[in-house]
């Protein structure tokens, strides 16, 4: 939302998603029309989104809902706990 540059979002990955890519957050170009779905494709992260939750502009979202140049995506590990 007005962070990320034109023609892109901000992904933002936490807890051990971030430990696993390496990063946190970063700019991710959006050359066409996308989901976080496919992206998360390109992300190449090796566990698959089952169990993953998917927020866009802080809100939670389906993983198929279209995204749009200045969004923020970010991806949430499942959290364990007791």
């Amino acid at each position: 939302m007005g962070s990320s540059a034109p023609g892109s979002i901000r992904v933002r990955l936490f807890a051990s998603l971030r430990e696993e890519a390496g990063w946190g957050e970063r700019d991710w170009p959006l050359a066409e029309p996308t989901t976080a779905q496919q992206l998360w494709g390109e992300l190449g992260l090796a566990r698959s989104l089952d169990g993953v939750r998917v927020a866009i502009n802080q809100r939670f979202a389906s993983a198929d809902t279209p995204l749009e140049s200045g969004d923020e995506l970010a991806f949430l590990p499942p959290i364990s706990g007791g």
